[in-house]
């Protein structure tokens, strides 16, 4: 069997089932040996992971996804990969962010409740929520504790009936402030499933240019919102930039049916050169 290599999936140090020790070990069994755990505005999982992927000799690459906005596009996903975990800038910032990010599901577990207590359902306890999460809280955990509570069936259930209602507003970074950010850690920066950005061609092209020309250095071409032909189309206009091409799963460990480790719907195993472009653009950074 060929080893797999996954450099987008998700911990409990965000919005993950497992936490990083879990998840570096299911990948490892699963013949994942090279991955980079990327949880949101979050760097919890890196110490760790490398930790883990030590002892079960699995290469781990520090990662990390910077929620974004540029121009008319709101949630641009960034990732970061090989940066140096301790730097300061670096943490100060998503120390701000995770701030932040536990005031607003603290309000949106808020507004849960007010719509529960209107039907005389029992209210979520926000403590309880924060230690499903066991780090920092998402939505998929509120979604969680809907769950266990009765109140409602499944995930789409939950974020069709409270979560999407009584959302807040996230905050998020510039692309090319976040971009700097991980250029001065020493990382490599890269834009996320890029279909779920836009799937008009056109405009991704354009999109592309202009974050390349604020230091993108590559695309996630291979990712579970693309169909073969449209990999095929990331892949060439990766080429023609001179972008790296990575790939990763988005594995939160909640999927029904979804997601699997060092892969992806369209073309099965995502390209192990994935990794070896990466490392070989991190050996080449001043």
């Amino acid at each position: 069997m060929t080893d797999l290599v996954d450099l987008h999936m998700h911990s409990s140090c965000s919005d993950g089932v497992f936490s990083p020790q879990e998840l570096v070990a299911k990948a490892a069994q699963l013949r994942v040996t090279a991955l980079a755990v990327c949880d949101h505005d979050n760097i919890d999982a890196v110490a760790p992971e490398r930790k883990a992927g030590l002892d079960l000799g699995v290469q781990v690459i520090s990662g990390v996804e910077l929620s974004c906005v540029w121009g008319p596009y709101q949630d641009i996903h960034l990732l970061g990969y090989g940066f140096d975990s301790e730097h300061p800038p670096l943490g100060r910032a998503l120390r701000e962010f995770q701030a932040f990010r536990r005031q607003r599901n603290a309000k949106i577990v808020e507004k849960i409740n007010h719509a529960l207590e209107k039907h005389g359902r029992q209210p979520l306890n926000y403590e309880q929520v924060a230690q499903r999460a066991g780090g920092t809280v998402g939505r998929p955990h509120i979604a969680m504790e809907l769950i266990e509570l009765g109140h409602v069936k499944n995930m789409e259930e939950a974020f069709a009936k409270y979560l999407v209602p009584c959302n807040i507003a996230k905050r998020f970074f510039p692309v090319d402030e976040a971009i700097a950010l991980i250029h001065a850690a020493g990382g490599v920066a890269v834009l996320a499933h890029p279909p779920y950005i836009t799937r008009d061609q056109q405009a991704m092209a354009a999109l592309l240019d202009e974050l390349v020309a604020v230091g993108l250095q590559g695309v996630e071409v291979y990712n579970n919102g693309a169909s073969c032909d449209e990999i095929e189309w990331y892949l060439t206009q990766a080429r023609l930039r001179g972008l790296i091409a990575t790939g990763g799963s988005d594995f939160h460990g909640m999927e029904d049916g979804g997601a699997e480790l060092g892969k992806v719907r369209a073309i099965g195993a995502i390209p192990y050169n994935c990794f070896e472009a990466l490392q070989q653009l991190l050996e080449e950074l001043p």
